[in-house]
């Protein structure tokens, strides 16, 4: 293989790599857990069967009564007192898609384009579930300044039996408290368990064909760690995982939700369709049986928000998997927390990349200077090469016998520029991996015209700039001698140019700051070799 083969191949697979880890972010395979037995927790195995069949899947219709409007620093919220359900989730410091459509929409019972909303209920006797109306004091509730929370407390009364429902909202948090408050006053004992439970249909308001991106469910236990589960696997099997510790929640591009049960308590997770295009994941938590007269309080968390690192780290144990790297975490990881590092410094993510990029060359330096060493050595042969291949026309033995022994003449490894390349290709999927599912980066300016570095160039200078980049490294590179791979050669900056014009621009800009550093570095090795090589014929006319 000569470097113009080793260069093709090079440029192909990392295609395919791309490509390949794009497919397996969106439609990694699920391995159904097994469960557990109910020996272990039998009072939460019986229970998940009967919240998931509280919604009756051929005829789901969620009901809708009093509003409930919240508002605080981070969210502007709607809740309905059918079931205390958290229907409308609006993020104040996050913009929709569309900038001039206001603040992003997280959740909404409106079906139309989506359906996402979080719902709890109580099981056990005639306890109040997602169906029951409950009643407020308020119809509405401000975090007044200088507040460091907002309760919510919504209230239901049957058999004897009171129940507070109460959110709780901090400031400058995206993690929700919800406490049921239970007053047994009838003359019987209950055993109440609570589930907790996101509705969300099987479409996703992220991503494209060119950048694919996943949406669906995910749980984490510290025996499973962090697992995807995605529509079509809750279609078809479902899931039923019992366990002592953990969350479940949904994770799309950019964001998530999860439910988060308080420690020390038996669960079990479970996914469910509840129609045709509508399903819902959550989890079972038991309660003590509860004496007449008694009362008991139960607690459990809801993040909905957001993938930045430092808010899924601070919500729960394995919240933080949600930005999911894939099969690259252990290289992407240390990639982010660079350029994170490096934002707090200068403040601006373009920047920041821009720095990150340096930086990442300068450590490769080594390794790319062997690479464009043997393409310069190889491009000084290039006549050579040439007058061989007329000499000897179409007899390719003897051509490739005269080509190795020109080879080992000149003390050239032709396959010296492979390993440098290819230990690099890991790098730079990483790093494709955090630009892509950096939320940081979402409406992060630039400067002028680019606004927003995880959307495409709006005027396209960027992917321009670096098709121009690829056709020079494309005349830097020792010149094929086969007309085929030639054409190639001088094809593939296009082909690839448009494939960066779907990108984001936070993307393209590392990879044009990569080729221009390129285009310096293998320019002066160029020109190095082609000096050394013009002494060297000097030497020898002497």
């Amino acid at each position: 293989m000569d470097t113009r083969r080793l260069i093709l191949f090079v440029i192909f697979s990392f295609s395919i790599l791309m490509l390949w880890d794009s497919w397996q972010q969106k439609n990694k395979p699920h391995t159904p857990a097994q469960q557990q037995t109910q020996v272990e927790v039998p009072s939460v195995v019986g229970n998940a069967n009967t919240a998931m069949n509280v919604a009756d899947e051929k005829s789901f219709k969620l009901e809708k009564d009093q509003r409930i409007k919240v508002s605080t620093d981070l969210y502007q919220a709607e809740i309905d007192t059918t079931g205390g359900d958290l229907r409308y989730l609006a993020l104040n410091q996050h913009r929709a898609a569309e900038v001039k459509s206001g603040n992003f929409v997280l959740m909404d019972d409106a079906q139309k384009p989506m359906l996402y909303v979080a719902q709890t209920g109580l099981l056990g006797g005639d306890l109040p579930n997602h169906k029951s109306v409950f009643t407020s004091a308020a119809a509405s509730y401000i975090l007044a300044d200088g507040a460091t929370s907002q309760e919510v407390r919504l209230s239901w009364v049957g058999n004897g039996i009171s129940v507070d429902k109460i959110y709780t909202f901090h400031r400058g948090s995206y993690v929700i408290d919800v406490t049921y408050q239970i007053n047994n006053g009838s003359a019987a004992v209950v055993t109440p368990s609570v589930y907790y439970q996101i509705v969300h249909d099987n479409q996703s308001k992220q991503g494209s064909a060119m950048m694919p991106t996943f949406t669906g469910g995910a749980y984490f236990t510290e025996a499973d760690k962090f697992t995807k589960i995605n529509f079509a696997d809750m279609a078809e099997e479902g899931l039923s995982k019992s366990s002592k510790d953990g969350w479940i929640g949904l994770v799309e591009h950019y964001f998530a939700s999860a439910w988060i049960p308080a420690n020390g308590f038996a669960r079990e997770f479970y996914t469910k369709q509840l129609s045709e295009n509508i399903f819902a994941l959550g989890v079972v938590t038991p309660g003590t049986s509860l004496a007449a007269g008694a009362k008991t309080e139960i607690r459990a968390k809801l993040f909905a928000g957001p993938q930045t690192h430092t808010d899924l780290a601070a919500a729960a144990p394995g919240l933080e998997y949600a930005v999911d790297y894939g099969w690259l975490t252990v290289v992407a990881k240390p990639l982010f927390w660079i350029l994170s590092n490096i934002y707090s410094l200068v403040h601006n993510w373009g920047v920041a990349i821009i720095l990150l990029t340096v930086l990442i060359k300068a450590a490769f330096y080594p390794l790319s200077a062997a690479s464009y060493k043997s393409m310069a050595q190889m491009r000084e042969l290039a006549p050579r090469l040439q007058a061989m291949k007329e000499k000897f026309g179409d007899d390719k033995q003897k051509m490739q016998q005269a080509m190795m022994e020109l080879y080992r003449t000149e003390k050239i490894n032709p396959m010296g520029g492979c390993l440098p390349i290819l230990v690099q290709i890991p790098v730079f999927i990483a790093l494709y991996w955090v630009l892509l599912g950096s939320v940081e980066l979402r409406h992060a300016p630039f400067f002028g015209w680019i606004q927003d570095l995880s959307a495409v160039d709006p005027w396209y200078v960027l992917p321009v700039l670096m098709g121009a980049t690829m056709i020079i490294q494309t005349y830097l590179n020792p010149a094929p001698t086969d007309p085929l791979q030639a054409k190639i050669m001088k094809i593939m900056p296009v082909v690839f140019s448009v494939f960066f014009f779907f990108f984001p621009a936070g993307l393209v800009l590392y990879w044009l700051v990569n080729n221009i550093l390129s285009i310096w570095q293998q320019w002066y090795v160029n020109k190095s070799i082609h000096a050394a090589a013009l002494a060297k014929k000097g030497n020898a006319k002497k």
